[in-house]
């Protein structure tokens, strides 16, 4: 599965000189690579996305959606596509167990203006999508230098902050905490140190281009059984932080980050007299 997932991803990258020359919209040509003949309905009453206008930092922008399945279906995959990313496939969640619901909130790089679809696949075969569109401030964020030193930073690399919160957080936004509570979940929120290079960075003292690397996949398990998978992409930004939901009753979890360098690193939290 992760390599049919990775090679999704790549093939949604190479997309024709052609279409790149004349600007046209990239979306025509990652559906098909990615979802082929599979019709992707209309998915705005089951899709709710969450983004900036206009992102104030294009390196960390915070991109969130909250999913729920069609009535007597559950979710599978949920992908997130940055259409005009160099790798649009950005983040993609599966499911080890069909969810009736779901809600994430992840930092991204968001390379210039471009639209945003969230691509959500059931049970039962269906699959929906929604759509939005996030301008930028024009940095070229996937290009930008680190903001770490490369070799400063493998010294903190996959150490992660790992939280079980109550919905939404202290700070939330009223109308997510009380859709969250109305589907009986909690809150995982995660931090990642890793600097999650692009292979597009140059090295401000060297001058040479930094070589690929950023996370590959975080799994994530639930009481000492599987949850759900991430795969990633160099659209994470650096040093990723994830916020996702997880049932009501969850007691302890446990994240594994493995990054494209074959770097795993693990965490475990619990709640509280758990």
């Amino acid at each position: 599965m992760k390599f049919a997932i990775l090679a999704a991803l790549l093939a949604a990258t190479a997309l024709p000189a052609s279409a790149q020359a004349n600007r046209d919209p990239a979306w025509p040509d990652i559906r098909a690579a990615v979802w082929g003949e599979t019709t992707l309905q209309d998915g705005a009453h089951l899709i709710a996305i969450d983004s900036p206008t206009r992102t104030m930092d294009d390196a960390r922008a915070q991109i969130a959606a909250r999913i729920v399945a069609p009535e007597g279906d559950a979710l599978t995959r949920v992908s997130l596509v940055l259409d005009e990313n160099p790798m649009p496939v950005s983040a993609v969640f599966d499911f080890d167990a069909p969810q009736p619901g779901f809600f994430f909130d992840v930092t991204m790089r968001v390379n210039g203006p471009t639209p945003l679809h969230v691509v959500v696949e059931t049970a039962m075969g269906s699959s929906f999508v929604a759509e939005t569109f996030v301008k930028t401030s024009g940095t070229g964020a996937c290009s930008a230098p680190p903001g770490t030193d490369p070799k400063a930073a493998l010294a903190t690399l996959g150490d992660m902050d790992l939280t079980i919160s109550q919905v939404g957080g202290d700070a939330a936004d009223p109308m997510r905490t009380l859709q969250a509570m109305a589907a009986g979940e909690r809150q995982v929120d995660l931090d990642v140190m890793h600097p999650s290079h692009s292979g597009m960075q140059m090295d401000q003292i060297s001058l040479l281009f930094i070589p690929m690397r950023y996370v590959e996949t975080l799994d994530l398990d639930l009481d000492g059984a599987d949850f759900a998978t991430m795969t990633g992409s160099i659209s994470l930004s650096e040093n990723p932080s994830l916020s996702v939901s997880v049932p009501g009753d969850t007691q302890a979890v446990d994240v594994t980050v493995t990054d494209t360098d074959g770097t795993t690193s693990h965490a475990r939290a619990t709640v509280a007299g758990y």
